[in-house]
């Protein structure tokens, strides 16, 4: 009987030293918080550049958000924005999943979240950022170029053929048309109204500035980003989740399936097309580059 007690005792101990043997990613004592990176133009997609979309990353989401003995889900973002439908579609994703597996969302931005990098930033339960990060640029933008002068002044005869009367709206061949402008604006208005609604539902009684500042689609870095309820608090990833869940906080990043793998799941990897459709696609890879940098470059970056 005393060394059936003696063992019982023991057991305890003998559990202990088994854990060390066991990867810690595996120990239902470890905190793990997985890190999901949201960079880049958002739906700018082209073959050698793609952009961010939800069908790019809904599965590395996915996983992050399976991930065994997580205490949250971290996503680190640096986005001068891009496509609104794109953005809010990552942004509905992340929600409806913190809802299902109940885990808390916290974001942190690298140099930049603005536009529809700081719609996704609005995922977050809270919103860290550096002193240099941007934030904000609430608003719509759109633009194009006139040719109409210069295809006249080379020789050039313009022939159009449409059904409908604004099929051909806005074409940048042709003179500008006010009535067309007036259309433009009224939709740039409309998408406006629903961005602003989803910055006010997720942050709420954080904002502190007034709509007249905060949505016109002006940017600011960290501090005063902070102060008008755009961010919660200055903080960088690692002090953060260590602070809060720990010093042996495990912080694997989730990324998407490469190499081997993104072969076996049927996905091409940048410049996997032939060599016809590499040189005949250069003329819409400069263009894709030359406007990815135009919009970093109205950040500073």
């Amino acid at each position: 009987m005393n060394e059936q007690i003696s063992d019982r005792a023991g057991l305890p101990k003998l559990i202990d030293r088994m854990k060390q043997f066991i990867p810690a990613k595996f120990r239902p004592d470890a905190a793990v918080v997985p890190v999901v990176r949201l960079s880049g133009v958002i739906g700018a997609v082209t073959p050698l550049r793609p952009g961010l979309t939800l069908a790019g990353i809904a599965k590395t989401l996915e996983r992050a958000f399976a991930t065994r003995h997580a205490k949250a889900v971290a996503l680190v973002i640096n986005s001068p924005g891009g496509s609104p439908v794109q953005s809010r579609q990552i942004y509905l994703r992340i929600r409806q999943l913190a809802a299902e597996k109940k885990l808390p969302v916290l974001v942190f931005v690298e140099d930049v979240a603005a536009s529809g990098g700081y719609m996704i930033a609005c995922a977050g339960d809270e919103i860290f950022c550096d002193p240099s990060s941007i934030l904000g640029s609430i608003g719509v933008v759109g633009g194009s170029f006139g040719f109409q002068d210069l295809i006249k002044r080379i020789g050039v005869e313009r022939r159009l053929y449409t059904a409908g009367e604004h099929k051909a709206m806005l074409d940048p061949f042709l003179p500008e048309d006010p009535d067309d402008v007036a259309r433009l604006k009224t939709l740039q208005r409309e998408i406006h109204a629903i961005f602003i609604a989803l910055v006010k539902g997720s942050r709420g009684v954080r904002l502190k500035g007034a709509d007249d500042v905060l949505f016109t689609g002006e940017y600011w870095a960290g501090e005063k980003s902070v102060s008008l309820g755009l961010a919660d608090k200055i903080g960088d990833l690692r002090s953060t989740l260590r602070e809060r869940y720990g010093e042996k906080v495990l912080t694997p990043v989730i990324a998407p399936a490469s190499g081997m793998l993104a072969g076996l799941l049927g996905r091409r990897s940048p410049g996997a097309g032939s060599l016809a459709e590499g040189i005949g696609g250069l003329p819409d890879e400069l263009i894709s580059a030359l406007e990815t940098r135009a919009i970093w470059a109205k950040f500073g970056f």
